[in-house]
Formats: structure tokens, sequence, C-alpha cells
């Protein structure tokens, strides 16, 4: 672990040049004093390292220098895909490989490749969650990744809600996760074709002993835009039955995107007196579904399903409460 860190805070000063003790710490998430300690042990093996006093001190190397440490560990080469998702790495486990891959890549760029990618990263960031929107506790999803990268079979409990609300249990054989708006999804297979499983539904999940066979020739990326496809078309997709003011009707996109919004208004009948329409709107999830049409406030009442409309009354009663 140290000879990892010592190598970590060489390629740190190659790549970036003078560094503070504090900034050095913070990149290798140990202390000052930790530091200190390091370098002098690069010192005492000959790297040429050394301190300069004052407010823009710090520890440099000396010009010219340059270590050849650029090889990249397996994890760290098997993390390469997720350097653009920061987040979601550490949500896998993967953080530290990341971050160390990256510095090794940069030390054995050339250096107009090196400015030119320091450029990317300082005028480009991918934050992929939706507005307003915190991302989901996913407190089983390093579980759920291990056994992916193992070929193991999982036994889980997940809540679903369709086509009837309720806690079920499967055994998966996973075969992939994707993350689709700050939201991650597993790919897995039971008995028969895969289906897809929102991370954030698991409630327990445990890894059994044997393991599988991927199937041949199978394509996350293209199962992945395939099941997109049918879900935004399929008519036997769980949806919610609901009024909407002519206001809320013209927001309706806003809150389920112009793809979902398309769909909805295919469904959507005649204004009666008032203007408010019925429209059918597709389910994602109870809580899912809940917090999109929360957001239209009184333009939308919601009809069916019960479990939607005890759960949105419940929630505007607990927001009234505390205006009370």
């Amino acid at each position: 672990m140290r000879a990892s860190r010592l190598v970590s805070l060489l390629l740190l000063l190659q790549n970036h040049g003078r560094m503070s003790a504090a900034r050095l710490a913070a990149e290798l998430g140990v202390t000052a004093r930790t530091v200190y300690r390091d370098v002098d042990a690069l010192a005492a093996a000959g790297v040429p390292i050394y301190a300069e006093q004052g407010p823009a001190g710090g520890y440099a190397l000396m010009d010219g220098y340059r270590t050849k440490l650029t090889g990249l560990t397996a994890d760290e080469a098997e993390s390469l895909f997720l350097t653009g998702l920061r987040g979601p790495a550490g949500e896998l486990g993967l953080g530290a490989q990341v971050a160390a891959a990256e510095l090794k890549l940069m030390a054995a760029l050339p250096t107009p490749y090196r400015d030119a990618s320091l450029r990317i990263r300082q005028r480009f960031h991918l934050d992929a969650p939706g507005w307003y929107s915190a991302p989901e506790p996913v407190p089983h999803l390093l579980a759920v990744a291990e056994a992916l990268w193992q070929d193991r079979r999982i036994e889980i409990r997940y809540r679903r809600w369709f086509p009837a609300p309720g806690e079920v249990t499967r055994r998966l054989r996973p075969l992939g996760l994707v993350l689709k708006a700050g939201v991650w999804y597993l790919i897995a297979a039971g008995q028969g074709d895969p289906h897809t499983y929102r991370v954030a539904g698991i409630r327990t999940v445990r890894t059994l002993p044997d393991t599988f066979t991927r199937p041949p020739g199978f394509d996350l990326a293209a199962h992945w835009r395939e099941q997109v496809s049918r879900y935004e078309s399929a008519s036997e997709t769980a949806t919610a039955l609901v009024r909407l003011s002519p206001a809320g009707a013209a927001a309706l996109p806003d809150v389920l995107g112009p793809r979902a919004a398309r769909l909805a208004h295919a469904t959507m009948t005649e204004p009666v007196a008032d203007g408010w329409r019925e429209v059918s709107v597709p389910l994602e999830s109870l809580a899912n579904a809940a917090a999109g049409l929360l957001r239209l406030g009184p333009e939308v009442r919601v009809v069916a399903p019960p479990e939607l409309v005890a759960h949105m009354a419940a929630t505007i009663a607990a927001m009234a409460a505390l205006y009370a």
C-alpha cells in the first residue's frame, strides 16, 4: 500500500510540478505528516526531490527528472473505462484505482498531449444526475458489482412496482450494470431472458457460491439500447392515470422528458369545461413517479393506481404540516 502511494506522490509531482504538502495530502487521502515521511523516503531512495519555503513553496522534482514507473496494475487497467466518472467509480469501489490510472496515463503522455488533456479536463465535466435529483442510495451496488465481475450468481430480495407492487425474491445471473441519468440498473437473467432491475430497489443481496458462463455474444450496450427503445414505446408499461390542468399538460415534457411526454399525450382525453384532461403517464417506480408529478404542484391530480394516490396524499400532507 505504501509503495503504491509513493509512486502516486512521485507521479503527482511529475504531472503537476510544485505542490504543497497539504495539496499532496488531499490528493492522496492521507495526513500532511504522512506526506513528510513519504518525501523523506523518496529522497533516501535517491529521487531528486526538494522543498521550497514560503507561501508559494512546496515539494518539487529537479528539472528534467522523469520516472518510468508508469505501468498500470490489473485493477487500474480495468478501471480505465470509468476515468471520466469519478462519482460512479467511487460507488463501485474503484475510486482509488481510477485516480492512480489517470496519474500513470498522464505521466506516460508526451508533454503536448498531457497539456491538451489538462485543457479538456479544465473545460469539460460530466454530471450524470438530472437537475434537482440527488443520487439514489445504492447500498448493495458494490456487492452486485463484485458478483458481476466474478460471474457469480446472486439471490436478491427486490421491491418491484410492475405488474403489482411488492417484494419478490430472485436468483439471477448478473450480466451488466448501467448508469442512466444518475440511476444504476442491473441487467440480469433468471431462468429466461435478461431483465432490468433498478439497483436502488434491491433490499438484500446474497452472493451464491456457484459461477456461471456468460451468454456468448451478449452485448450490454446493444441490449440496453433495445430495452430503452422497447420501454419507451411499449403499451404494456405500467402507467398512472392523472388529471392535468392546461398548465400541467403544457409542463408535462419538462417532468417526463420529451419521449415519455409524447406517449402520454397520445392517451390524453378532450378537455372538460374547466380545461382539465385525463392522461396515462408511464411509470418506472412509485417514488420516481411521485417525485416527478409533485413538480407539477396543484396542476395535477393522481387518479390511479391507489398506491400512488396514497403516496402522493401522504407526501403532500407531510409537506403541508411543515407550514401549518
